[in-house]
C-alpha cells in the first residue's frame, strides 16, 4: 500500500470526503514532489491525488513520474481547489491545523465545502520509517561522523566558533548535504554552557570544551549530532561531567526498546545526572524523532511524556546535556533506530572524550 493509498483509507475513519495537504515535508513524503512551502497545495481524496501548484513548477511536473498523482497548474491555488472540490462532490474538507490564520481566513472565503482542521495526521504516518528512509538517515549520520572526524582535525586555538561551522558547512555540502536543518551550534567555553548558542565570533581558546551539534540533510532527510570536546587542558569538573553525561546517554540507549515509554527512557538518563548533583543543569528534553524534519514525531520525550512509547522502526535523538555557567557545559547526542530486534546506534562517531592538541 502507498502512503497516499494509506492517508486515503484514513479518510472515511475521519469523516471528511477529502484531505488537503499544505505542508511542504507532507507534500514531499506523500508524492516524492519538492514543492516549496506555499507554492500549492495537494488535495488527497478517496480516489484522486491532484497537486495544485503554478506554472513555474511546469517543467518539473512533466518530468515528474508519478501515475497515483496529476498535477493542475494554476495561479488561483484556492480558487481552482474549491472549483476540483466542487466537480468531485467533496462536502467535508479536512486541513492541517499548521496553516497560518491568512491561509485559514483564504479557505473560509473561498471554499463551499465545510472546512474541519485536523492534527499530525500525515505526521503520524511519518513517525514509522521505511527501509528506503532508514537507509538515506543511516547514510546521512554516517556523514555527520564524517564530518566531525573532519572538524577535529582543524580545530585549534585562535580559530573562531564561526569559521569552524563555516568549514563544516563547506565540507558538509561538499560531501553530499545539501543544506543545514538548523543553525550549527558551535559553543566553547562559558558558550557551552547554553544549550542553544549558535556559532559566534568568540575566539576558541586553549582549556575550552566546545560544544558541536550540527544537522544536514542528506538526499531529503537529516541527521542530527552532537559531540563535545576539549582544546587543552580542561576543567576538572568539566571531565567529570563528561563522563556523567556519556554514560546518561549509554543508560537511555540501553533502555530504549519497542513499546518503552517517553518518560521511563528520559529517567534512565536523567536519573543518573540527579544522583551525580546535576539535575537543574540538565534543563531539555533528553530526544526528539527525526527524519524528514530535524524535529518531528515522536515529540521530544522527558519525564512528563507519559503517553509517548516507541514504535518499531522510529528513529529518536538521545542528548542528554549538563550546563554549568561560567565554567561551560558537556552535550552528546547520538541518533538510534529502534526495531524489534534491538537498537542500531547510526551516528558512530566516538562520544570518549577528545582533547585536541594532546
Amino acid at each position: 500500500m502507498t502512503r497516499i493509498e494509506r492517508l486515503q483509507k484514513k479518510l472515511p475513519q475521519l469523516f471528511i470526503d477529502a484531505m488537503l495537504i499544505t505542508d511542504e515535508k507532507n507534500i514531499f513524503y506523500l508524492t516524492g514532489f519538492d514543492l516549496m512551502q506555499g507554492d500549492g497545495a495537494l488535495l488527497i481524496t478517496s480516489e484522486n491525488a491532484i497537486l495544485i501548484t503554478d506554472d513555474r513548477y511546469q517543467l518539473a511536473l512533466e518530468e515528474y513520474k508519478n501515475d497515483e498523482v496529476v498535477g493542475t497548474i494554476t495561479r488561483d491555488y484556492y480558487g481552482a481547489l474549491n472549483k476540483i472540490c466542487q466537480g468531485l462532490k467533496v462536502e467535508v474538507l479536512g486541513y492541517e491545523d499548521t496553516i497560518s490564520y491568512y491561509l485559514f481566513d483564504v479557505l473560509d472565503e473561498v471554499m463551499t465545502a465545510d472546512i474541519v482542521p485536523f492534527h499530525n495526521q500525515v505526521e503520524q504516518m511519518r513517525m514509522v520509517k521505511d527501509n528506503h528512509e532508514l537507509a538515506t538517515l543511516s547514510k546521512a549520520a554516517s556523514l555527520h561522523t564524517a564530518g566531525y572526524n573532519y572538524i577535529l582535525e582543524r580545530v585549534h586555538p585562535g580559530v573562531t566558533e564561526r569559521h569552524i561551522a563555516n568549514v563544516l558547512d563547506l565540507w558538509m555540502k561538499e560531501n553530499g548535504a545539501t543544506k543545514a536543518s538548523f543553525p550549527t551550534i558551535v559553543a566553547s567555553g562559558k558558550n557551552a554552557a547554553k544549550p542553544h548558542a549558535t556559532a559566534s565570533n568568540k575566539v576558541i581558546e586553549d582549556g575550552d570544551i566546545v560544544t558541536l551539534d550540527f544537522g544536514y540533510y542528506v538526499d531529503g532527510y537529516t541527521a542530527d549530532m552532537t559531540r563535545t570536546f576539549a582544546v587543552g587542558s580542561i576543567d576538572p569538573e568539566l571531565r567529570d561531567v563528561y563522563q556523567i553525561v556519556n554514560e546518561a546517554r549509554q543508560a537511555v540507549i540501553q533502555s530504549a526498546r519497542v513499546g518503552q515509554r517517553g518518560d521511563l527512557l528520559d529517567a534512565a538518563g536523567r536519573q543518573l545526572i540527579e544522583e551525580a548533583g546535576y539535575g537543574d543543569e540538565f534543563n531539555h528534553g533528553m530526544g526528539h524523532g527525526i527524519g524528514l524534519s530535524v524535529h518531528e514525531l515522536p515529540a521530544s520525550y522527558g519525564p512528563t511524556t507519559k503517553k509517548i512509547k516507541l514504535h518499531n522502526n522510529e528513529v529518536i535523538t538521545v542528548e542528554p546535556g549538563i550546563y554549568i555557567p561560567e565554567i561551560g557545559g558537556v552535550r552528546i547526542e547520538d541518533d538510534i533506530l529502534v526495531t524489534h530486534g534491538g537498537v542500531e546506534v547510526l551516528t558512530t562517531a566516538p562520544t570518549d572524550l577528545v582533547i585536541v592538541g594532546e
